[in-house]
């Protein structure tokens, strides 16, 4: 690996003028700050052209990373661990040989290479931030032995700073970063531990990124998708798949549309029935028919589509009209569809809204208390209505569970048809008296 992997005009521009800059080692000789010896060796290397410096660090590579890192260490000012950080990566520049110079450097001192680039993660300067990011994806993903969480988590904490602020460089270089660290299985667990990361990636999908940065996230929601418990959980936590489903179909580039058809190869092949549900109700089936008639060049591409084609297809042909209700449900996305309005269906399966101890009917209460969507309000409010319309003894299992509650609140909502969904099942759970119950 190569630090040209994490790059950004941001860093480059602003490398380029700090190689210029000069810094006042005589005088940090003169503090104590630094040893004669060190002076002399950065003197050499202090403004010089680039090929003096790669002779010097060919024939003496090993002493110049621990003379950086301890610089690093001792050296406060802003400009000058600016100045040690571009030497830095300039040594480690399209050169992955040289990486053991750095990551040995902990049998000279244990806090060494980590202990100053971490802390540097603390600064208020954005373009230090931003190079120690660089240099730290470097090492951590270069690494022989799994990393430690002490080495990890600070640098992921700043990750998740990165991708949430407005600030584009920041963002851009925390995506290049998880996507050359995420091969790793214990950085894939990591960083699933760490909420606010992978919320601020999918909500980096929600804002009309660009489609280098929509390939980008996917390809790190890709990898994420290899652990089991991450493909177990990630539509219940994120909704993940509608969202995906709407960045494919929106995508000009076959990339995108590649890397996004992998991540839901491994959602099916991984955990089946924690996603096919929100897949069928997020129509994945009829956009992966229209997508297999069309001409890819990827073959990978082709058999993806074709495995998800396969999975949806059988799942679908199964489906009682009770199934499909249950994974619109699941999937908290209702609408219109005319399974709600049929006297038929809810005849036959109101009471199937007590199983597993009222998962259903529970799921109904939560989006009638968590959703701000006007017509999964509605939606949801009409099927208490009809659960007890056709189930008498419901009106008391849903006061219990304090339904009656938030739908009585519901006919105050600014919707009018919410206000109506509501007022007609607050009229049906009121209509009869209790001592039938």
């Amino acid at each position: 690996m190569s630090i040209s992997l994490v790059s950004n005009p941001y860093l480059d521009e602003n490398s380029a003028k700090i190689r210029a800059k000069p810094v006042p080692w005589e005088g940090y000789q003169r503090a104590g700050l630094i040893t004669s010896e060190e002076l002399s060796l950065i003197k050499k290397v202090d403004r010089q052209p680039k090929p003096k410096i790669e002779s010097l660090l060919v024939s003496d590579g090993q002493t110049y990373a621990l003379l950086y890192l301890r610089l690093l260490k001792k050296l406060q000012r802003i400009d000058t661990q600016s100045f040690i950080l571009v030497l830095i990566a300039d040594a480690l520049t399209d050169h992955e040989d040289r990486i053991p110079w750095f990551t040995s450097a902990s049998q000279t001192d244990p806090e060494l290479p980590y202990g100053p680039l971490l802390r540097i993660l603390e600064s208020q300067d954005d373009f230090v931030q931003l190079k120690a990011t660089q240099i730290l994806t470097v090492l951590l993903s270069s690494e022989k032995s799994p990393l430690q969480a002490q080495q990890l988590n600070p640098f992921l904490n700043t990750l998740a700073i990165f991708v949430s602020v407005p600030s584009p460089h920041k963002r851009d270089i925390a995506v290049q970063c998880l996507e050359a660290i995420l091969s790793r299985p214990e950085c894939r667990q990591a960083v699933w531990a760490n909420a606010s990361l992978v919320g601020g990636l999918v909500d980096i999908l929600r804002h009309n990124p660009t489609p280098q940065m929509s390939y980008q996230v996917g390809f790190c929601l890709w990898l994420l998708t290899f652990e089991q418990e991450v493909a177990e959980q990630i539509q219940r936590r994120f909704d993940i798949i509608p969202l995906l489903v709407d960045v494919a179909q929106g995508a000009a580039k076959e990339k995108v549309i590649r890397v996004i058809v992998a991540t839901f190869r491994n959602l099916v092949s991984k955990a089946p029935q924690a996603n096919l549900p929100a897949m069928l109700v997020a129509q994945l089936l009829p956009f992966a028919k229209n997508l297999s008639g069309r001409k890819w060049t990827d073959e990978d591409i082709v058999e993806d589509i074709q495995f998800l084609r396969d999975e949806l297809s059988a799942r679908f042909e199964s489906l009682t009209t009770y199934d499909e209700y249950r994974s619109e449900l699941l999937s908290g996305h209702l609408s219109w569809t005319p399974v709600h309005e049929s006297d038929l269906f809810w005849k036959e399966n109101a009471t199937k809204l007590n199983d597993k101890d009222y998962e259903l009917l529970k799921i109904l209460i939560r989006l009638l208390s968590e959703s701000s969507d006007p017509t999964v309000l509605a939606v949801a409010a009409h099927d208490i209505g009809q659960y007890v319309k056709h189930y008498e003894r419901g009106k008391k299992i849903l006061t219990d569970l304090g339904g009656k509650t938030r739908v009585m609140e519901l006919m105050s909502h600014p919707d009018p048809d919410v206000r109506y969904q509501a007022l007609i099942s607050v009229q049906r759970l009121v209509s009869h008296p209790w001592a039938a119950v």
